[in-house]
């Protein structure tokens, strides 16, 4: 399954661990993505959100 946040659309993101030396390996940062059941035109559905979008109250949950 994808990284990524089904609302907004979060994904991971690359860049480069840089050491005391200055040596470089690659590293990916991924999104905190949690299962949350929530409503979605009408139905319930188990979908992966960020926790910025449970926080913001961009999902409806199902209670």
């Amino acid at each position: 399954m994808a990284k990524v946040c089904e609302v907004c659309g979060k994904k991971p993101s690359t860049g480069n661990n840089v050491s005391h030396a200055h040596n470089k390996t690659r590293k990916t940062w991924y999104p905190n993505l949690q299962k949350v059941k929530a409503i979605q035109n009408g139905t319930v559905r188990t979908i992966k959100v960020c926790t910025r979008c449970i926080r913001a109250g961009a999902v409806k949950k199902a209670i």
